[in-house]
Protein backbone atom coordinates (compact mmCIF):
# COMPACT_ATOMS: atom_id res chain seq x y z
CA UNK A 1 0.00 0.00 0.00
CA UNK A 2 1.26 3.44 -0.70
CA UNK A 3 0.79 7.09 0.76
CA UNK A 4 0.80 10.21 -0.09
CA UNK A 5 2.93 12.02 1.77
CA UNK A 6 2.87 16.17 1.26
CA UNK A 7 5.67 17.92 3.03
CA UNK A 8 5.22 21.79 3.76
CA UNK A 9 3.01 22.78 0.75
CA UNK A 10 2.44 26.04 2.88
CA UNK A 11 1.77 29.70 2.70
CA UNK A 12 4.82 30.86 4.45
CA UNK A 13 6.88 28.52 1.67
CA UNK A 14 4.56 28.98 -1.22
CA UNK A 15 3.84 32.83 -1.43
CA UNK A 16 5.22 33.92 1.99
CA UNK A 17 8.84 35.27 3.02
CA UNK A 18 10.76 31.88 2.20
CA UNK A 19 8.79 31.57 -1.41
CA UNK A 20 11.40 31.47 -4.34
CA UNK A 21 8.92 31.72 -7.15
CA UNK A 22 9.65 27.89 -7.58
CA UNK A 23 7.23 26.44 -5.68
CA UNK A 24 3.65 27.00 -7.37
CA UNK A 25 5.12 24.61 -10.45
CA UNK A 26 4.56 22.13 -8.26
CA UNK A 27 0.52 22.72 -7.88
CA UNK A 28 -0.75 21.63 -10.45
CA UNK A 29 1.17 18.27 -11.04
CA UNK A 30 0.17 17.74 -6.91
CA UNK A 31 -3.43 18.46 -7.41
CA UNK A 32 -4.18 16.02 -10.25
CA UNK A 33 -1.50 12.80 -7.83
CA UNK A 34 -4.00 13.84 -4.61
CA UNK A 35 -6.86 13.12 -6.91
CA UNK A 36 -5.91 10.40 -8.48
CA UNK A 37 -4.86 9.14 -4.84
CA UNK A 38 -8.19 9.83 -3.23
CA UNK A 39 -9.94 8.02 -5.82
CA UNK A 40 -7.69 4.96 -5.82
CA UNK A 41 -8.67 5.21 -1.59
CA UNK A 42 -4.65 5.97 -1.37
CA UNK A 43 -3.88 7.50 2.17
CA UNK A 44 -2.86 11.28 1.76
CA UNK A 45 -1.22 12.82 5.07
CA UNK A 46 -0.18 16.78 4.92
CA UNK A 47 3.30 17.35 6.96
CA UNK A 48 4.25 20.90 7.91
CA UNK A 49 6.09 23.18 9.82
CA UNK A 50 4.16 24.48 12.83
CA UNK A 51 6.88 25.85 14.36
CA UNK A 52 7.42 26.50 18.39
CA UNK A 53 9.60 29.18 19.63
CA UNK A 54 12.61 27.02 20.51
CA UNK A 55 12.60 25.76 17.70
CA UNK A 56 16.38 24.82 16.15
CA UNK A 57 15.25 25.42 13.00
CA UNK A 58 14.64 29.04 13.56
CA UNK A 59 18.25 29.78 14.16
CA UNK A 60 18.99 28.98 11.05
CA UNK A 61 16.01 30.65 8.98
CA UNK A 62 14.67 32.96 11.32
CA UNK A 63 10.97 33.20 12.75
CA UNK A 64 8.87 31.26 9.66
CA UNK A 65 5.36 29.27 9.79
CA UNK A 66 4.79 29.78 12.96
CA UNK A 67 1.73 27.24 15.03
CA UNK A 68 -1.14 28.59 14.52
CA UNK A 69 -0.19 31.41 12.06
CA UNK A 70 -1.42 32.31 8.34
CA UNK A 71 2.03 31.00 7.01
CA UNK A 72 1.78 27.05 8.75
CA UNK A 73 -1.69 26.77 6.84
CA UNK A 74 -1.44 24.10 3.74
CA UNK A 75 -2.12 26.47 0.90
CA UNK A 76 -5.51 27.00 -0.42
CA UNK A 77 -5.08 24.80 -3.01
CA UNK A 78 -4.38 21.96 -1.79
CA UNK A 79 -6.24 22.20 1.27
CA UNK A 80 -6.76 19.17 2.92
CA UNK A 81 -10.15 16.95 2.52
CA UNK A 82 -12.54 15.26 4.63
CA UNK A 83 -10.03 11.49 5.29
CA UNK A 84 -6.84 12.91 4.81
CA UNK A 85 -4.33 13.47 7.53
CA UNK A 86 -2.99 16.57 9.01
CA UNK A 87 0.60 16.12 11.37
CA UNK A 88 2.90 19.24 12.18
CA UNK A 89 6.58 18.92 12.31
CA UNK A 90 9.17 21.05 13.85
CA UNK A 91 12.41 20.33 11.93
CA UNK A 92 13.09 19.30 8.63
CA UNK A 93 11.98 15.33 8.53
CA UNK A 94 7.82 14.37 8.41
CA UNK A 95 8.54 11.87 10.35
CA UNK A 96 10.74 13.30 13.39
CA UNK A 97 8.23 13.29 16.83
CA UNK A 98 5.12 13.86 14.01
CA UNK A 99 4.08 10.46 14.58
CA UNK A 100 4.17 9.71 11.04
CA UNK A 101 5.35 6.08 11.10
CA UNK A 102 2.93 5.22 13.43
CA UNK A 103 0.38 6.52 11.33
CA UNK A 104 1.86 5.05 8.25
CA UNK A 105 2.18 1.08 10.27
CA UNK A 106 -1.79 1.16 11.17
CA UNK A 107 -2.84 1.86 7.84
CA UNK A 108 -0.41 -0.90 6.50
CA UNK A 109 1.65 1.50 4.27
CA UNK A 110 4.84 -0.02 2.95
CA UNK A 111 5.54 2.91 0.45
CA UNK A 112 5.89 6.31 0.86
CA UNK A 113 5.12 8.69 -2.10
CA UNK A 114 7.17 12.48 -1.04
CA UNK A 115 5.70 15.49 -2.45
CA UNK A 116 6.29 18.80 -1.43
CA UNK A 117 8.79 20.98 -0.56
CA UNK A 118 12.16 21.03 -0.33
CA UNK A 119 13.85 18.78 -2.25
CA UNK A 120 16.90 19.08 -1.26
CA UNK A 121 16.41 19.88 2.33
CA UNK A 122 12.57 18.26 4.02
CA UNK A 123 12.40 16.13 1.49
CA UNK A 124 15.85 14.68 1.64
CA UNK A 125 15.62 14.30 5.41
CA UNK A 126 12.27 12.58 5.21
CA UNK A 127 13.39 10.03 2.89
CA UNK A 128 16.82 9.21 4.90
CA UNK A 129 13.79 9.10 7.69
CA UNK A 130 11.56 6.62 5.76
CA UNK A 131 14.56 4.75 4.36
CA UNK A 132 15.57 4.09 7.75
CA UNK A 133 12.39 2.92 9.01
CA UNK A 134 12.16 0.16 6.04
CA UNK A 135 10.21 1.80 3.67
CA UNK A 136 9.84 2.00 0.17
CA UNK A 137 10.25 5.57 -1.88
CA UNK A 138 9.00 7.39 -4.41
CA UNK A 139 9.52 10.76 -5.49
CA UNK A 140 7.21 12.09 -8.28
CA UNK A 141 10.13 14.92 -9.95
CA UNK A 142 7.42 16.95 -10.76
CA UNK A 143 5.72 17.54 -7.39
CA UNK A 144 8.72 18.33 -5.72
CA UNK A 145 11.45 21.55 -5.90
CA UNK A 146 13.77 23.20 -4.41
CA UNK A 147 15.09 26.50 -3.62
CA UNK A 148 17.31 26.51 -7.22
CA UNK A 149 17.66 24.49 -9.87
CA UNK A 150 20.88 23.46 -8.73
CA UNK A 151 19.41 22.07 -5.54
CA UNK A 152 16.43 20.43 -6.79
CA UNK A 153 19.20 18.44 -9.29
CA UNK A 154 21.47 17.45 -6.35
CA UNK A 155 18.42 16.62 -4.34
CA UNK A 156 17.12 13.95 -6.33
CA UNK A 157 20.75 12.57 -7.06
CA UNK A 158 20.98 12.42 -3.92
CA UNK A 159 17.30 10.58 -2.94
CA UNK A 160 17.99 8.05 -5.48
CA UNK A 161 21.70 7.07 -5.35
CA UNK A 162 21.53 7.04 -1.07
CA UNK A 163 17.82 6.18 -0.27
CA UNK A 164 16.79 4.05 -3.68
CA UNK A 165 14.19 6.31 -4.15
CA UNK A 166 12.16 5.63 -7.06
CA UNK A 167 12.05 8.92 -9.45
CA UNK A 168 8.94 8.91 -11.55
CA UNK A 169 6.62 11.80 -13.08
CA UNK A 170 3.06 12.23 -11.43
CA UNK A 171 1.17 10.98 -14.69
CA UNK A 172 2.80 7.53 -14.60
CA UNK A 173 2.66 7.55 -10.78
CA UNK A 174 -1.47 8.20 -10.90
CA UNK A 175 -1.88 5.62 -14.05
CA UNK A 176 0.11 3.12 -11.43
CA UNK A 177 -2.23 4.10 -8.10
CA UNK A 178 -5.53 3.96 -10.64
Amino acid sequence: MEAVIVVDMLAEFVRGKLATGRECVVIEPLTALLSAARKAKRPIIYVGDAHLPCDPELRVWGEHAMKGSDGSRVITELTPQSGDYVLEKRTYSAFFETGLDSLLRSLGVETAILTGLHTHLCIRHSAADAFFRGYRIVVPIDCVTAFTEAEQGSGLEDLHRNYGAELVTSPDLARRLG
